[in-house]
């Protein structure tokens, strides 16, 4: 299966070609830009393609990270997912960012469960633990980082993610303490999923930080 893989979740952009045979990424590209998602990826996406030796046509699935993160770069990821879906007639898969982390995290430490936890802000985690096989134990959720601490204390395994820094005192070198993506781990959940699970929608866990001045809409004639 050729898998489209595409990751604008948080500050980084990108794209990679994925060959789920071999399990193996034929090309990538991208680069951490903080900002501009919308105005980058469609050019990461021909760049990964034209690399791979690929064309659209020859596309079987679309995998995209859904969340938690950025709330413009998931819509924006989530959107063109979809729209190729649509135009390519193939399946587009969800894959959490939370899994995706986890995931690199049971590369270096296979058969061990798997907390990973994503700095929120405002002394809050985004947070979800997995069993050894990648199962999901618990719902992605937000958590205050004294709940997060209750659940670690009864919690054997790896932690990994940005929060690891507020919930252990040292943590293990080999294993990611940033929220950045391995876009072949979401390109692989994106390829062992169920397609019947539905379309991709975004997970948000947290409403914006930005709302609409209601008292100041404008009546619609």
């Amino acid at each position: 299966m050729i898998v489209l893989a595409i990751d604008t979740a948080g500050t980084g952009c990108f794209a990679a070609v994925y060959d789920s045979a071999d399990d193996v990424v034929l090309a990538s590209a991208g680069a951490d830009i903080g900002r501009g998602h919308a105005e980058q990826l469609m050019a990461f996406i021909d760049e990964a393609l034209a690399a791979s030796g690929k064309s659209l046509p020859d596309i079987d699935r679309i995998a995209v990270t859904i969340g938690p993160g950025s709330f413009t770069g998931i819509r924006v990821g989530v959107a063109a997912a979809r729209g190729f879906a649509l135009a390519l007639g193939v399946p587009a898969i969800g894959v959490s960012v939370l899994a995706a982390l986890a995931g690199s995290a049971r590369e270096a430490h296979p058969g061990q469960a798997v907390l990973a936890a994503m700095d929120a802000k405002r002394d809050e985690l985004y947070c979800q633990s997995f069993e050894a096989d990648g199962t999901p134990r618990s719902q992605a959720q937000i958590l205050e980082l004294s709940e997060a601490l209750g659940i670690l204390a009864d919690f054997d395994g790896i932690v990994c993610g940005t929060a690891t820094k507020h919930l252990i005192d040292t943590p293990p070198a080999d294993v990611a303490q940033t929220d950045m993506t391995d876009i072949r781990i979401v390109a692989r959940l994106g390829a062992a999923a169920d397609p019947s699970r539905g379309k991709p929608s975004p997970l948000y866990l947290r409403g914006p930080d930005v709302k609409s001045q209601a008292g100041f809409a404008v009546a619609r004639a």
